[in-house]
């Protein structure tokens, strides 16, 4: 076993919510070491063709990466470790919203901004393909932005993949709309939390009014020109949000988790050309922390 790879009881756990083999066709390869190595191009960042002897060859760990991505295994997967966490009561449903950026490599770029016909479907699973590939330019070069909600036990329940240059709060709604957790016990899924933490980023009238709208206590501070907005308005201003500054404080567990997340160089860095191949690197990178 090389450093990384899955241990014994850690594959035991991840059997469990795997897909079922296929009866029909050849035999696929040992699938804990295909996991392994497309885990380890995760975890090094290395390109694919670097991959390891001892994980096979790097075509296999690549198609079959591809594959789970264009069918949403890695997805699935992640979401049945949730769904367990869930039904054992670890999950904590008081969310932090937040936002990182990640340093996209060179080799990121390139891929084709939009088909020749607008109106194709676009191939190989790709229908969710932004058209900017999920990269924005800045100053530092090329940026992806990763938009997370993290409960206070630190799983991450959403995942949005966005270009570098996006704004936290045009995201918020999609994140909280990702946030969607099966019961094992029947019924509809757990989608609201019972707290969300954010920082000014995410204060706008539009963001409370959706907490509002959805049942949803919250705890986001005033941004200081919005506060002397509301001032200089004087009554007419309303009254100011309601601000519990020890419950801000948890806040800091979406910061650890970030930090948590990007151990992956694959992660950190982006390598993919495409922001749904980098998005299942997300996900695989979630799927091996959560073991």
């Amino acid at each position: 076993m090389s450093r990384g790879d899955l241990t014994d009881a850690q594959w035991e756990r991840l059997e469990a919510v795997w897909p079922p083999i296929p009866k029909m066709g050849r035999p696929p390869r040992d699938r804990r070491q295909v996991f392994d190595g497309i885990w380890w191009r995760a975890r090094t960042g290395s390109p694919w063709r670097d991959l390891p002897e001892r994980y096979g060859p790097w075509e296999t760990a690549y198609a079959v990466f591809r594959r789970w991505q264009i069918d949403e295994t890695w997805a699935r997967v992640l979401k049945k470790l949730q769904v367990k966490a869930d039904a054992d009561g670890i999950i904590e449903w008081e969310v932090s919203v937040d936002s990182t950026v990640c340093r996209a490599h060179q080799h990121a770029a390139g891929a084709r901004k939009r088909a020749d016909d607008p109106g194709r479907t676009r191939p190989n699973g790709l229908a969710a393909e932004p058209d900017d590939h999920g990269l924005g330019r800045s100053r530092g070069g090329l940026t992806t932005k990763i938009h997370l909600a993290v409960d206070a036990s630190f799983h991450v329940l959403a995942a949005v993949i966005t270009a570098g240059q996006r704004g936290d709060a045009p995201a918020f709604e999609q994140v909280m709309d990702r946030i969607r957790v099966p019961r094992i016990s029947g019924g509809r899924p757990r989608t609201r939390p019972g707290h969300v933490l954010a920082d000014r980023a995410y204060s706008s009238r539009q963001i409370r009014s959706y907490l509002r709208k959805r049942g949803i206590a919250h705890t986001i501070p005033e941004k200081r020109d919005q506060a002397g907005h509301r001032l200089r308005r004087g009554s007419a201003g309303g009254r100011p949000p309601g601000f519990d500054r020890e419950m801000y404080k948890r806040r800091h567990k979406v910061e650890c988790r970030i930090g948590l997340l990007k151990q992956a160089r694959g992660v950190a860095t982006r390598y993919d050309k495409l922001a749904v191949r980098y998005e299942s690197t997300v996900q695989l990178t979630l799927i091996r922390q959560a073991l």
